[in-house]
């Protein structure tokens, strides 16, 4: 069965490498995906069941991914948040995982750690 995967990342040519590179590699299904804070948040809200993870990019065409993390807190105890952003400071890492990220990635460094996570907690 499919890990069930909801991809939020507003640039169109990064968004459909990920979905590419998630469903071939990573044994998921992305579900739905999300440009917006606003979008991805309703989504979310409105898909409690269908999902299994979220991967949120920090800068978004409106709002941002922080706002989709932290409305995220609710979630099934199954279900893993992932921020995945260009912006892998220290600080952006820590505030990820204040607002309840279960894990952050660098998105030009670290995508294979990512696949390893995915793989991780679909088992």
């Amino acid at each position: 069965m499919h890990f069930k995967t909801y991809l939020v990342e507003d640039n169109a040519v990064i968004r459909d490498n990920l979905v590419g590179f998630l469903e071939d590699v990573a044994d998921t299904t992305v579900v739905a995906h999300a440009s917006t804070e606003k979008e991805a948040v309703k989504w979310l809200h409105s898909h409690g069941e269908e999902w299994d993870m979220a991967i949120v990019d920090l800068f978004l065409q409106e709002g941002n991914g922080f706002g989709v993390v932290d409305a995220c807190r609710n979630r099934r105890a199954h279900q893993k948040v992932v921020v995945l952003s260009n912006y892998a400071t220290a600080d952006m890492r820590e505030r990820s995982r204040q607002l309840g990220a279960d894990a952050f990635f660098d998105k030009s460094a670290e995508i294979d750690q990512l696949l390893a996570y995915c793989e991780d907690t679909h088992r």
